[in-house]
């Protein structure tokens, strides 16, 4: 059975889209795109099936429970829930001794390997709106992960006087720019992504005061390059802005790297913070919840052995498991799509939609409330997990 359901609400709604977590969403009205897909989704397929045959949700509970019960070493990943659904999956992983690894770990590690082994100063979206008069984007299309960043935090007024629109400066450094009048003013340093370290060394020596000899560097003039690195020197609030999941590059932690090291020269004079964006799914949530539950971040290797694999996806339906001969138990979004019917699949309830929740902003500064907004009978994820711990003991 298919069904659909549109939200019953006009009021506004925290938005699960992407990392930003809006909270001024009319979910019937028009917004931005992802918001706008996110709030238009049915329900999807609403029933449980083994094997792609429809059962009773207990059946299915009872299979999944049993697949798990014969594993030795099983894996629980996507893990695209909220807060409450990521502590049901971790008191369920303590109890079968499964691994946890989210669908975006790759690009998490990324930056958590950066923080790991030289620390970092970054700052809020509040504190960008605030106080920021230079803000400079690395190498990454925001607008494709968070398309109101510029509208929320940037484009708008702030509370202290370097937080004013018209006092704000924003620079595109090896970075796309979105289309935008409020962004025409805005400067742009281009370059190819692989160049990025290069370009990124090249600055940090600048803001050292170190004295270079060449005056060019991927296709960029060292003289321009200084003059960012002055203007770094001489603001109120600098921001290094940046998306870990564009560097998909074997130097993808040392462009990071890079940033956070010219954020701490930058501090040694004036004021200046960095800020990673994206998240998705419930990533922040999801390591910011392991991290108090176990005091580790979470499972990142493409290579870890199982042999049972438990995909928990509540957010996006069109991120599929990876393909594996091991059982596949899969507690996701009805409006998936599978190539190949997993051994048992449970319909849940999506946070923000079908039933309450939280999650953690991109910027870990606050966890936001998601409401209920349509009318489903799908059970939540936690209500789901619960089950089969009761049955695993």
């Amino acid at each position: 059975m298919n069904a659909s359901a549109k939200p019953a609400t006009n009021s506004p709604a925290t938005c699960p889209a992407c990392g930003l977590l809006c909270d001024d969403i009319t979910p019937s009205n028009n917004n931005c795109a992802k918001s706008i897909a996110f709030f238009g989704q049915g329900l999807g397929n609403i029933n449980p099936k083994i094997k792609g045959k429809k059962v009773s949700l207990q059946e299915a509970i009872k299979t999944a429970k049993q697949i798990l019960k014969n594993s030795q070493n099983p894996l629980f990943s996507g893990l695209s829930t909220d807060v409450d659904g990521f502590r049901a999956l971790y008191s369920l992983a303590e109890k079968t001794n499964a691994t946890l690894s989210h669908m975006n770990s790759a690009s998490m590690q990324r930056n958590m390997r950066v923080l790991q082994s030289s620390g970092w100063q970054t700052t809020t979206l509040t504190e960008v709106k605030n106080r920021a008069d230079l803000i400079v984007c690395i190498g990454s299309d925001i607008v494709a992960h968070n398309p109101r960043f510029f509208e929320r935090f940037v484009n708008t007024e702030g509370m202290f006087a370097g937080g004013k629109v018209s006092k704000r400066e924003v620079i595109f450094l090896g970075a796309q720019s979105p289309k935008s009048n409020a962004l025409e003013a805005a400067s742009r340093l281009p370059c190819k992504p692989s160049q990025l370290p290069e370009v990124l060394a090249v600055l940090h020596a600048l803001v050292l005061g170190k004295r270079l000899k060449v005056k060019q560097v991927a296709e960029i003039e060292v003289a321009d390059l200084q003059t960012l690195a002055d203007k770094f020197k001489s603001a109120k609030y600098a921001v290094m802005a940046w998306v870990a999941k564009d560097f998909d590059s074997p130097y993808a932690e040392l462009v990071i790297e890079q940033i956070t090291q010219t954020v701490a020269a930058l501090n040694q004079t004036t004021r200046a913070a960095g800020l990673p964006l994206g998240g998705s799914d419930g990533d922040s949530s999801a390591n910011n919840a392991n991290t108090w539950l176990s005091g580790l971040a979470l499972n990142s290797e493409a290579t870890i052995q199982y042999d049972v694999m438990l995909w928990v996806n509540s957010f996006s339906p069109e991120k599929l498991p990876i393909k594996s001969e091991s059982p596949l138990s899969v507690l996701g979004n009805g409006n998936t799509q599978f190539e190949h019917e997993p051994d048992v699949f449970i319909p849940i309830a999506t946070p923000g939609l079908d039933c309450n929740g939280m999650l953690f902003r991109v910027d870990s500064s606050i966890i936001l409330p998601l409401k209920k907004v349509r009318e489903s009978n799908l059970p939540t994820l936690s209500e789901i997990l619960r089950q089969i711990e009761v049955e695993l003991t």
